[in-house]
């Protein structure tokens, strides 16, 4: 702590928006302020200051972001709430200065530089010292080109911070995590790498998360032993690009090592492996995650169209015959397998033959869950100046289009699942519209905010965070119903 500001235990909020990636990086800076005498709250309402960890991926989710910053400054006024909102995340780090004289407010915006010392630039903010926002750059620019000698750098990159063995110890700070849960769920992401080195036409993101760069092993191993001490029975793996991890390790087939290490090593209930891109994913990974019992059943497939031409102008390869043949794969090992997407509609030069190509492959390939977005520029990417740009009554007209179609054969998967066993994990206990008592949970092939399982437990006692073996005897849209069939 500073030696020129009082030693007093100051209060802080954080509140997370988007990604799954903003988590780890939110319980990393949450480990950061704990270790620096910062006492972690719940309520804004009742934080000295709020960090607002934002996301700026698309428009629509930098509005939410926005949105939220504005919410939380609204606490402060008559002087109620919190002194300071600070803005973190993509969105502040991708705007920096910008954002900071278009959102006053927001008290001051924080880039990724600046989480090494979170706790005292919060600490100064809160007093009243200005900070003067960034001026963003090609975060890219900061790794070196070779993959292989990124692991030396120095540069901060958020979610990989591990504490030193001389580090103060306070829950969440323990070597070599650097890490404080902020809810208790018995969900956790854990980031197997950050960045990206595919240059997709559309997608923004490389150039302010920077280029890829996998953590190792034994610090992947080690959270996930520790977060298993929190609570935690499943673990995601995340990052931009899940099938490059290792590249820079010099091993491009460590995700196949690291999987059944993590099972032998770790006594995590279930592992799920997410961001897969398809024209990266090896038949050896697909066969670790079919046969190693710990993981689950479950395909994370950015596929983001299916006509070659459409994938060719956002710099990405494969198209609508690669793609169901790597369906068939996945269900050549587990027929129960859950797959999952996301698709763009209405990307620049879209003619109705390619989009009828993206419609009959997702009427063929019945994935589980579709994630459908309709095309919008972002800023500096290189789509912005293609030509041939989509009308956008047009766009929505596809979006609807799409969104129908995938909204029935994704409704269609779940009643082919009546009469499945699946494994589902707990996260709530409610009641239903007769008060007959659920246990509400994910099994194996359902992602995150994808879809859920209901199981009737009558008078069993179940717990949050229990694996429970269940019948599925009906749908609810994409959800199922099951009846318990045995504790697993």
């Amino acid at each position: 702590m500073s030696p020129d500001l009082p030693d007093v235990r100051q209060k802080v909020a954080v509140v997370t928006l988007g990604c799954a990636r903003n988590e780890v990086d939110s319980e990393e800076m949450a480990g950061r302020l704990a270790a620096n005498g910062w006492e972690l709250v719940d309520d804004p309402d009742d934080a000295d200051a709020v960090l607002v960890n934002t996301c700026g991926f698309v428009e629509v989710a930098k509005k939410d972001s926005i949105d939220a910053i504005l919410s939380v400054a609204d606490l402060k006024q008559g002087g109620a709430g919190p002194k300071a909102v600070v803005a973190v995340g993509c969105l502040a780090e991708r705007y920096g200065k910008e954002l900071a004289e278009s959102l006053p407010e927001a008290d001051a915006v924080l880039g990724f530089d600046d989480y090494p010392d979170i706790g005292e630039k919060l600490r100064r903010i809160v007093a009243g010292e200005p900070h003067v926002p960034h001026t963003p750059t090609d975060r890219r620019q900061l790794l070196p080109i070779s993959p292989v000698d990124r692991q030396a750098s120095t540069a901060a990159v958020p979610g990989h911070a591990s504490a030193s063995p001389s580090s103060t110890q306070v829950p969440g700070w323990q070597p070599p995590v650097l890490r404080r849960r902020l809810d208790g769920s018995p969900v956790a992401p854990v980031k197997l790498a950050s960045g990206c080195d595919r240059r997709c036409s559309f997608c923004a993101i490389p150039s302010f998360r920077g280029s890829f760069v996998s953590r190792p092993p034994a610090d992947i191993l080690a959270e996930v032993a520790w977060l298993v001490g929190e609570g935690v029975r499943e673990v995601v793996l995340v990052s931009e690009n899940s099938t490059s991890y290792g590249k820079d390790l010099g091993d491009l087939r460590l995700l196949e090592a690291l999987l059944p290490r993590i099972a032998s090593n770790t006594t995590v209930a279930r592992v799920r492996v997410a961001y897969l891109q398809p024209a990266e994913v090896r038949p050896d990974l697909l066969s670790a995650i079919a046969m190693t019992p710990v993981v689950a059943p479950y395909y994370d497939l950015s596929f983001q169209h299916a006509s070659p031409t459409v994938l060719r102008r956002m710099r990405r390869f494969g198209g609508k015959a690669e793609f169901l043949d790597l369906v068939d794969r996945i269900r050549a090992l587990d027929p129960s397998a859950g797959i999952r997407s996301n698709v763009i509609v209405g990307f620049p030069g879209e003619t109705q033959e390619e989009f009828d190509d993206l419609l009959s492959f997702l009427e063929q390939a019945r994935l589980d869950a579709v994630g459908v977005f309709g095309y919008s520029d972002e800023d500096g990417t290189e789509a912005v100046g293609l030509p041939d740009k989509v009308d956008e009554s047009i766009i929505r007209e596809r979006v609807e289009q799409v969104s129908a179609l995938v909204d029935e054969v994704m409704a269609q998967r779940a009643e082919d699942r009546i009469g499945e066993r699946v494994m589902v994990l707990v996260e709530t206990l409610e009641f239903d519209e007769d008060e007959q008592p659920m246990a509400i949970g994910r099994a194996g092939h359902q992602g995150p905010d994808d879809a859920a399982t209901m199981v009737m437990i009558g008078d069993t006692t179940v717990q949050v965070g229990d694996l429970v073996d269940a019948v599925v005897f009906d749908v609810e849209g994409v959800d199922l119903i099951a009846r318990l069939a045995e504790r697993a």
